[in-house]
C-alpha cells in the first residue's frame, strides 16, 4: 500500500534537542573567525575599507568608494552597517571588531530564519508523519519542531558556509535576508504579522545587499507557488501571497531608483575544466546537505508531483535552491550566490531525516566521524609541528608555503581547541550510546564535526591564517621603508583590498596618483607602473622598494621616494623583499 507520506514517526523519534545546547552550539559556530583575527584578503579588506570611508565621511552614503573605486557588488546596505557601527564604537573599541559586530548579528538571524523556515515547512499538512492505528505516532509541533532541529543542524554542517560566512560582505547579508525570505514564506499560512514583516525586510535588504534579481524571482516565485496551492495547503491566504508580490514589485522600483540593477550574467563557456570545477563546487560546497536532498526528493517524489505540484514543504525550498543553482551557473561570483541556496537545501535535506533507514544513517555516522576525526588530527599534527619542529615533513611544508611566518604559543587558544576536542569526543560517545530514536540523530555528528574543523583553524591555525590570509606582512614590509609620518602617500594600480589594508593596517594617508599630486610617496603596482614610463623610468621618482606578500612568492609592488633635492642613487640602492 502506498502511504501518503514517506514519514513514519512515533512520538519517540522527536524527542527535543535541548535549547541551551543548541543555543551554545550555535554560539560555538558564529563566534570564531569573527573573533581574534585580522582582515583578510580581497573582500574582507576591502568592504571594511568602504566602511571606514563612510564613517570618516570621505565617501557618499548612497555611492560608497575606495580610492576612487565603487564596490565590485553594487551593494549599500552592508557598507552602512559597518560604517554606523564605526560611528557608535567608542574610541578605545578595534574599528575592524565594531563593523563584525552587526554581521555577527546577521549570521545569528541567518541560523533562526532557517530553524524557522523549516519549522513552519513541516508543519504543512502534505509533510506530516502518518497517522497509526491506534496512536503514537509523532505530533505536529514536536515533529515540526524536530524537523527544524535537522535543518538547522544540517545548514551548519554545509563546508561552504563557514568561512564566507564569517567574513564581513554583501555575500553574508545577502544570506540572512535570503534565510529570512525562507521563513516568511513557509509561515504566511500560519501568522498574519511576523512573516509579513519578515519578508519586507528581507526584500528590501536583499536589494540594498546587491541582490535585486533574488529578491525579484524569491518573491514572484513564493507567489506564485502560493496562488497555485489548494485550500487546505493555504488557509485563505491568497491574499497575502499578493501582498507579497505587491511588496517584491515595490523592491524591484525601489532597486530601479537606486540605480542597482546591473546585468551580470556570464554563461559557463563549454570548457571542460570550467564545468569540471563547478561540480566541484556543487559536490563540497554544500555537503553533506546535497545527498540528503537528493534523497528527499527521491523519497517525497509522490507529494511533489501527485498533489498539483503544489507540496509546499517542497516546492518552496525547491524554488530557492533553482534560482540560486542557476545564479551559480551564469554569474562570476559562484560561491557566493551557492551560499544562497543553503538555507532551503538544509530543509530539504532535513524531510529525508525521518525517511532514512538504521543502516543508512550508520553509514553517514561513520563517514562523517572518520572524516572530521581525520581532519582535526591533520590540524592538531600541523599545530605540533609548528611548534615543536616535529614531525619535520608539516613543518617543513609550512616553511615552504608561507616563508616568514614565525609561529608563537597562545595559551588561551590551546584550551579552546583541546577542550572543543574533548567535547568531540564527548559528542561521538554520545551519539553511540544514546538518543537512537531522535530523526535528527544523523546531523549531530556533521554539524558537530563541521564546527570542530572551523574552530581548531580559527585557534589553533589562527596566527598561521592571518599571515597568509591578511595584507599586514605586506604592509609592514612597504611602510618599514618609509618614515613614521611620511605624511600623504599616492596610490598608482593598487586593488581595493591593498588601499584598504595600507589604509588599516598602515595609518596612511592615501590619494590617488595625477598630474597635481604633491606627495613625497608613491606606491605602485608593478604591472601597473611598468606601463608608464612617466614612473619608472622618471628623473621624479626614485625607486626605493619591490615588495610583495611574503606567502605569495612574488613582487607586486613598487615603492617610489620623490627625488627633490635627492642625488641619483645607484640600482643596487632598490631594496627587494617579499
Amino acid at each position: 500500500m502506498n502511504q501518503p507520506t514517506p514519514a513514519i514517526v512515533a512520538q519517540a523519534g522527536v524527542k527535543r534537542l535541548p535549547r541551551l545546547a543548541l543555543w551554545l552550539f550555535c554560539l560555538a559556530y558564529v563566534l570564531p573567525g569573527f573573533l581574534g583575527r585580522a582582515p583578510w584578503k580581497r573582500d574582507d579588506i576591502s568592504t571594511y575599507g568602504y566602511m571606514a570611508e563612510l564613517a570618516s565621511g570621505a565617501a557618499s552614503w548612497w555611492q560608497p568608494t575606495l580610492g576612487g573605486m565603487t564596490p565590485e557588488v553594487d551593494a549599500l546596505l552592508p557598507y552602512w552597517l559597518g560604517g554606523w557601527a564605526l560611528q557608535l564604537s567608542p574610541a578605545w573599541f578595534p574599528p575592524d571588531l565594531a563593523t563584525r559586530l552587526p554581521f555577527m548579528l546577521l549570521l545569528l538571524l541567518a541560523l533562526i530564519g532557517t530553524w524557522y523556515g523549516t519549522y513552519y515547512l513541516a508543519r504543512s499538512p502534505l509533510a506530516q508523519p502518518v497517522a497509526f492505528a491506534f496512536g503514537g505516532e509523532a505530533q505536529p509541533t514536536d515533529y515540526a519542531r524536530a524537523i527544524a532541529d535537522g535543518g538547522l543542524l544540517a545548514f551548519m554542517a554545509c563546508l561552504g558556509l563557514a568561512q564566507l560566512a564569517h567574513e564581513t560582505t554583501p555575500a553574508l547579508a545577502q544570506l540572512c535576508f535570503t534565510a529570512l525570505l525562507f521563513y516568511a514564506m513557509a509561515a504566511l499560512p500560519y501568522r498574519p504579522i511576523s512573516p509579513g514583516v519578515s519578508a519586507a525586510v528581507a526584500l528590501v535588504g536583499l536589494t540594498l545587499s546587491g541582490a535585486p534579481f533574488m529578491a525579484l524571482f524569491l518573491g514572484l516565485g513564493g507567489t506564485v507557488i502560493y496562488l497555485l496551492a489548494p485550500p487546505a495547503e493555504t488557509s485563505q491566504m491568497k491574499w497575502r501571497a499578493s501582498g507579497l508580490a505587491l511588496m517584491t514589485l515595490g523592491c524591484a522600483l525601489l532597486a530601479s531608483y537606486l540605480n542597482l540593477w546591473h546585468w551580470r550574467i556570464d554563461m559557463p563557456h563549454a570548457n571542460l575544466l570550467q564545468w569540471q570545477r563547478l561540480g566541484r563546487l556543487f559536490l563540497w560546497f554544500t555537503w553533506p546537505a546535497w545527498p540528503l536532498a537528493i534523497w528527499t526528493l527521491w523519497r517525497w517524489r509522490r507529494q511533489i508531483f501527485n498533489v498539483n505540484f503544489t507540496g509546499l514543504h517542497l516546492w518552496l525550498p525547491i524554488w530557492f535552491v533553482a534560482i540560486a543553482s542557476g545564479a551559480t551557473l551564469t554569474t562570476q561570483a559562484a560561491e557566493r550566490s551557492l551560499l544562497l541556496a543553503l538555507p532551503a537545501l538544509a530543509a530539504l535535506a532535513a524531510f529525508a531525516l525521518p525517511t532514512l533507514s538504521r543502516s543508512v544513517g550508520a553509514l553517514i555516522d561513520w563517514f562523517t566521524l572518520i572524516f572530521f576525526t581525520g581532519s582535526a588530527l591533520v590540524i592538531w599534527v600541523v599545530w605540533i609541528a609548528m611548534q615543536t619542529g616535529f614531525p619535520a615533513q608539516p613543518a617543513a611544508n609550512v616553511a615552504r608555503l608561507v616563508p616568514g611566518f614565525e609561529h608563537s604559543f597562545s595559551l588561551a587558544p590551546f584550551l579552546i581547541a583541546l577542550a572543543a576536542s574533548l567535547v568531540w569526543a564527548w559528542l561521538v560517545k554520545w551519539r553511540v550510546d544514546r538518543h537512537q530514536a531522535a530523526i535528527w540523530k544523523s546531523v549531530v555528528l556533521p554539524a558537530g564535526g563541521a564546527a570542530l574543523s572551523w574552530l581548531l583553524l580559527m585557534t589553533l591555525w589562527l596566527p598561521l591564517l592571518d599571515f597568509a590570509r591578511s595584507y599586514a606582512p605586506m604592509v609592514k614590509l612597504v611602510t618599514s621603508a618609509m618614515p613614521q609620518a611620511p605624511g600623504c602617500v599616492a596610490t598608482l594600480g593598487l586593488n581595493r583590498g591593498q588601499i584598504a589594508a595600507l589604509q588599516f593596517h598602515g595609518q596612511l594617508q592615501l590619494q590617488a596618483l595625477d598630474s597635481h599630486t604633491t606627495c613625497h610617496w608613491l606606491i605602485a603596482d608593478i604591472d601597473t607602473a611598468r606601463k608608464r614610463p612617466d614612473i619608472s623610468a622618471s628623473q621624479l621618482w626614485q625607486l626605493r622598494r619591490v615588495t610583495g606578500h611574503p606567502a605569495e612568492r612574488k613582487n607586486s609592488i613598487w615603492l617610489y621616494e620623490r627625488r627633490l633635492q635627492l642625488q641619483p642613487e645607484p640600482p643596487a640602492a632598490v631594496e627587494k623583499q617579499g
